[in-house]
């Protein structure tokens, strides 16, 4: 890797920036440029490239190609769009004719093109010689952060892993579109990888294999083909493998998308009504006599998010209380003010002195913003007995707590909230499937007081898992949320990783698994790689220990802490300390690994890439179909509405 390291969102930004805007320059005549992209182009420029970055290399004016527009005859324009039949045929009238809107075109598609699309661009006689430039940018994904991106299928799950998805056509269209998109990830970086996946949980031979057990199956082939394609049609595409790539399911990991998770990023995402990045908070007039709404970005631009985005929350609300008693201890206007007040003051009481201030800079604007949100998530916690819910979330999934302390707490615990008591079910259904093959399950919901439709969350879980080892005519939960039948209970504390936090146990099977693809140790009955027919692993070491630690089983025990963290410890993977390591760090670093969950990814998962890209001094990047919050997740396994089968009428 070279020395002037890029992140996987700068490199996607300066494709777009100069491989695709900058190189019109060259030949064109007008200075200023039109862009025209369609809905789905519009989002990868704008996850990538800020309207400032667009505007300063040339383009005047950025329109939507299925809106009319003004003809701009002496302009030239760029289009950058997806190869469909509709795009072209809106192109093509465009530049076609006496009138064209456009003096010369610059085509750039975001994904190969099919041969009969170019053939009917170039039928068009008066069209053709407008065409100043028509190419494949490769470039089909949204970049939603520095080792992160999105196929944009929000409908995976439903559309292939509910019971009507075998031999729909949305199955084979939904697969074939994901694996172009991913494939383009490679052709931006320019990598070539080992195409690891989860291969399918059929027991034996008798046991039919479904076709959403084989998604990962089916995927890793389709990417595995259009990767072959790019070593011959792309100038300088590796033709040995640069790097790793495991493609897995939801199946892995069904806790992950349910579980509270307490850092700062995903209690926002999980707990505050946001539109993706988007907060809408109140803030002062100009005047100070009324208050206004006002919509701010919670991303990378802003220092205090990225600092604090992966920190739990009770130390992201401790650095926030300290970063303004340190704002006023260098402001003698503030100091005096606190004398006048006398004492010790509150993080709200810092707030509001502090916006009182003349020199009420930006840099407080965001302190500022960041206080309010902390101190609004606080609140919400408190409300909501979130503390209680996440300890009995964590009990259960490291085997410290069962059906008993559930019951009782589902008693007991009056003020807890619907949504969060079937968040504990689904848990408890995920580790203990076998509980839902009689009316125990029944019992459970009712006593938690869940609708129906709550009810349809928690069967649909069972689509997401491989088929059961035990044939069952008994009605209700009867495929498996696991193959394995193992209580999750016990387990080893993870070596070398103290938790200085009571609710931060929890921690994403991927995380384990990207580990233990690092070392070339993924369990060999579980995951296979298209590139080796051979059992080894192109010269990575294989380890026999690695068959008797299943993936399914992989969260080993982590011990208590303290809901506080002393101050100024660094744990090292906070962004900011991530970033204050990257310059010597990433000159050293190891092969790129890319990990592509189908139906969705969490925050979790995003932030275990971030963490162990500096233990492992590996670049790594998380791709998935989405990006989903707890609340999301829930609402699309809703949306499969599998109605109740047992084994025996998937005949299995």
């Amino acid at each position: 890797m070279s020395l002037d390291y890029r992140s996987f969102r700068q490199i996607t930004r300066d494709r777009l920036l100069f491989e695709m805007l900058r190189s019109t320059r060259k030949n064109s005549k007008s200075t200023w440029k039109v862009l025209i992209m369609d809905k789905f182009t519009v989002k990868i420029m704008s996850y990538a490239c800020k309207m400032a970055d667009i505007t300063e290399e040339g383009v005047s004016l950025v329109e939507d190609l299925y809106k009319r527009r003004q003809p701009l005859p002496s302009l030239d324009a760029i289009y950058f769009i997806q190869p469909t039949k509709e795009n072209i045929v809106m192109f093509l009238s465009d530049m076609s004719g006496r009138s064209p809107l456009y003096k010369k075109a610059y085509v750039f598609f975001s994904s190969p093109v099919h041969k009969e699309l170019v053939a009917q661009i170039k039928k068009d006689s008066s069209v053709l010689p407008r065409i100043a430039a028509l190419s494949e940018m490769n470039l089909e994904y949204f970049a939603i952060d520095s080792q992160g991106f999105i196929t944009d299928h929000e409908r995976a799950l439903e559309e292939l892993f509910s019971e009507n998805a075998e031999g729909s056509h949305k199955y084979n269209a939904c697969l074939n579109t994901m694996a172009t998109r991913i494939s383009t990830v490679f052709a931006s970086m320019r990598e070539f990888p080992r195409v690891h996946y989860r291969i399918a949980k059929t027991i034996d031979a008798s046991t039919m294999t479904t076709l959403r057990d084989l998604v990962p199956t089916k995927l890793a082939a389709s990417v595995w083909n259009c990767l072959a394609k790019y070593k011959t049609t792309i100038p300088e595409f590796p033709q040995t493998e640069t790097c790793e790539l495991l493609i897995v399911d939801r199946s892995i990991d069904q806790i992950a998308p349910i579980i509270h998770e307490w850092t700062y990023d995903a209690m926002c995402h999980d707990l505050l009504c946001m539109d993706g990045n988007k907060y809408v908070h109140e803030v002062p007039t100009k005047n100070g006599s009324a208050t206004e709404k006002k919509e701010v970005l919670l991303e990378d631009h802003d220092p205090v998010w990225l600092e604090l985005r992966h920190a739990h929350i009770a130390d992201a609300s401790e650095r926030l209380h300290d970063k303004m008693t340190n704002f006023i201890s260098k402001n003698k206007a503030a100091q005096l003010h606190q004398a006048r007040t006398d004492g010790e003051l509150s993080t709200r009481d810092l707030q509001k002195m502090v916006q009182a201030l003349p020199q009420y800079s930006d840099q407080i604007d965001k302190l500022s913003l960041h206080v309010e949100i902390a101190g609004k998530l606080n609140n919400i916690i408190r409300e909501q007995c979130l503390r209680d819910v996440g300890q009995l979330e964590q009990d259960l999934v490291f085997g410290d707590a069962g059906t008993k302390e559930l019951i009782n707490f589902l008693r007991t615990q009056l003020v807890v909230s619907r949504e969060n008591k079937l968040r504990l079910l689904m848990i408890y259904a995920a580790l203990n499937p076998e509980k839902f093959e009689s009316d125990k399950g029944a019992k459970l919901m009712q006593l938690a007081g869940l609708s129906a439709d709550d009810m349809i969350a928690v069967n649909n879980m069972r689509c997401l898992c491989g088929p059961d080892t035990k044939k069952s005519s008994v009605g209700g939960f009867t495929l498996k949320f696991d193959v394995h039948k193992k209580k999750h209970t016990n387990r080893k504390e993870r070596t070398g990783e103290e938790s200085t936090w009571a609710l931060s146990r929890f921690y994403p099977i991927l995380e384990q698994l990207i580990e233990n693809l690092s070392k070339g140790e993924l369990p060999k009955d579980e995951y296979n790689c298209m590139n080796d027919p051979s059992p080894t692993v192109h010269g990575l070491p294989t380890s026999s220990s690695a068959r008797t630690s299943p993936a399914h089983s992989m969260r080993s025990r982590r011990t208590g802490g303290t809901w506080a963290r002393p101050r100024g410890s660094d744990d090292g993977y906070s962004s900011d300390s991530v970033l204050k390591h990257a310059s010597s760090d990433f000159r050293k670093l190891g092969q790129r690994i890319f990990v592509f969950v189908i139906g969705g990814a969490t925050r979790s998962e995003l932030r275990a890439a971030h963490k162990l890209s500096s233990k492992l001094k590996r670049d790594i990047i998380l791709g998935s179909s989405s990006l989903d919050d707890p609340p999301q997740f829930i609402t699309k396994l809703k949306l499969m509405s599998v109605e109740e089968l047992t084994l025996d009428d998937l005949q299995l």
